[in-house]
């Protein structure tokens, strides 16, 4: 049986911890992370996009664009968001 080392294939695909091509690309990936959250949060509270872009004066284009990651919103434009899908956001 091959076994798989995740860690090189890291490295390889996007260089070693601390290099500057790894932190774009773990950036890359929360931004991704964080857009699939918001899109799950919006389905869950049964909201279209249009409906969350109007309850924050915002257009669906945008919010489309948030949820592809294309787009990231500013702090105060993302608990506009959270705020509108009633629910809150807990830091810890």
């Amino acid at each position: 049986m091959k076994t798989y080392n995740v860690s090189e294939e890291l490295n390889q695909t996007f260089g070693a911890p601390g290099t500057e091509s790894r932190r774009l690309a773990e950036n890359q990936a929360w931004e991704e992370y964080n857009a699939q959250i918001l899109l799950d949060a919006r389905k869950g509270a049964g909201m279209t996009q249009s409906q969350l872009a109007e309850k924050i004066g915002a257009d669906k284009s945008y919010i489309s664009r948030v949820e592809r990651g294309l787009t990231i919103p500013s702090i105060s434009t993302f608990y506009r968001m959270v705020s509108a899908m009633g629910l809150t956001v807990e830091l810890r």
